[in-house]
């Protein structure tokens, strides 16, 4: 485990992470400064607590866009699958229209 420590909103909060998450928790503690900053300046005077309620809300708020537009791509891909399952299906009903019609075609045996 590693001592680290984070500034967010102003204040250190010094926390414990396993080895080798120091960076990534630095990466993260920098996007939530990012958008406590966002808060301080559209509304000043704000407290601590509700500077980071902000800053959690404009994260969430940025999280909810991520995962429409995700599910939003799934979807467009889920339907060209079905396209593409749906174009073998039509090719493979031609190719048995195009043989009964060939056999409704071809000369009768003479008896």
């Amino acid at each position: 485990m590693a001592d680290t420590t984070l500034q967010i909103a102003g204040r250190q909060y010094d926390i414990v992470v396993r080895d080798g998450e120091e960076q990534h928790l630095a990466r993260l503690a920098k996007m939530i400064e990012e958008k406590a900053r966002m808060a301080q300046r559209s509304t000043p005077g704000l407290t601590e607590v509700r500077t980071l309620l902000f800053a959690a809300l404009f994260l969430a708020d940025e999280l909810n866009d991520r995962r429409t537009e995700l599910a939003g791509r799934q979807e467009a891909l889920a339907l060209e699958a079905d396209d593409e399952l749906a174009v073998r299906a039509v090719e493979a009903l031609t190719a048995r229209i195009e043989k009964l019609r060939d056999g409704l075609a071809a000369p009768a045996p003479s008896a």
